[in-house]
């Protein structure tokens, strides 16, 4: 199922990452709408109840989606509806630890796999935990996807690259999800310091809401992660948002992939 990553990021142009919270709003549709728009991977969050990473945006989408009677089963039901509508879309569940091994990382990982998750972004469980979830995660073909931080430095580096497949996400602040983005210098710099080091793609979010933003990120990364600006149109727009997702996703889409 990783085949799926590593086709996306081979193709010529950066890739662009979509994300939004399963179970808020009309997610199937919604999903759809980011890939007729022109994302390349999406990312599906798992609600929780304590999103430690996210700013306000993605935690009241959280918080929507779980007063809404969302449960795990339930993200794999979207998950599983998703891969059936779009066989070749990469489809990677960003969320916490709680949630994906509760019931013991093996039944997570087989789960995921037979909804044809292609990668795990787990945000709370570090390199030095890895056997927390990753040998299940890899046993099962899936990618588990590690982060990498402005504060990541050269002997920690290592074991965040070790074990971590599909692609990096890098990100760009020191903080909480769509409140403040980075200066490109720093992150040229770091993205290069991180590619020094591994042949692993390289994406790059948090606080990425502007096609103009995305296009300056896509010259020095090998993908760009847009979340919070995606989530607040299914806040604003409710059983309408797809329209606008749509929109909102072609002019990232063209700026990312026409970034060099």
């Amino acid at each position: 199922m990783t085949d799926r990553l590593s086709t996306t990021f081979a193709k010529p142009h950066p890739a662009l990452v979509c994300f939004l919270t399963a179970g808020d709003g009309e997610t199937a549709a919604n999903l759809d709408a980011l890939v007729a728009g022109g994302a390349d991977v999406i990312e599906l969050g798992m609600p929780f109840t304590d999103p430690m990473a996210d700013g306000p945006a993605i935690q009241n989408a959280n918080i929507r989606s779980l007063k809404a009677g969302t449960t795990t089963a339930d993200v794999f039901a979207i998950a599983t509806g998703f891969r059936q509508r779009h066989p070749e879309v990469p489809l990677v569940l960003m969320g916490y630890a709680n949630p994906m091994i509760r019931r013991g990382p093996e039944w997570f990982a087989d789960a995921a796999k037979k909804a044809g998750v292609d990668g795990v972004i787990c945000v709370d469980i570090p390199p030095e935990e890895d056997d927390a979830l990753g040998p299940q995660l890899r046993a099962a073909g899936i990618a588990p996807i590690r982060l990498a931080t402005p504060t990541t430095d050269a002997a920690r580096l290592p074991a965040v690259i070790e074990g971590s497949e599909g692609f990096l996400y890098y990100v760009a602040v020191a903080g909480i999800t769509g409140m403040q983005q980075a200066a490109i210098g720093s992150i040229e710099d770091n993205v290069a310091r991180i590619k020094r080091s591994t042949d692993i793609p390289v994406a790059v979010g948090f606080g990425v809401r502007t096609p103009e933003q995305a296009a300056e990120i896509a010259r020095v990364a090998d993908g760009v992660v847009v979340g919070s600006a995606l989530v607040e149109l299914v806040a604003e727009h409710g059983r309408n948002a797809p329209e606008h997702l749509r929109a909102l996703t072609r002019s990232l889409a063209e700026a990312v992939h026409s970034a060099r």
